[in-house]
């Protein structure tokens, strides 16, 4: 069975994470791709021993605030 998922990616130091959205699973890389890859492996470990959630959707809004 396949599932997509939806990462972000942020660049910290010399370093790309790539950070799940649907479940707390993480990542990083020295590229995008690279920290793609990681996390895709590191999803397919994690669902060793996990369920997959059901697929509800993922909302995503921007948040404005005052700094």
């Amino acid at each position: 069975m396949t599932r997509n998922f939806l990462a972000t990616i942020t660049k910290e130091g010399r370093w790309y994470v790539a950070k799940c959205l649907e479940v707390e699973v993480a990542s990083q890389g020295t590229t995008v791709e690279e920290a793609l890859a990681n996390l895709k492996e590191a999803l397919e470990l994690y669902f060793e021993d996990e369920p997959v959630p059901t697929a509800e959707p993922v909302l995503i809004a921007p948040v404005e605030v005052q700094v």
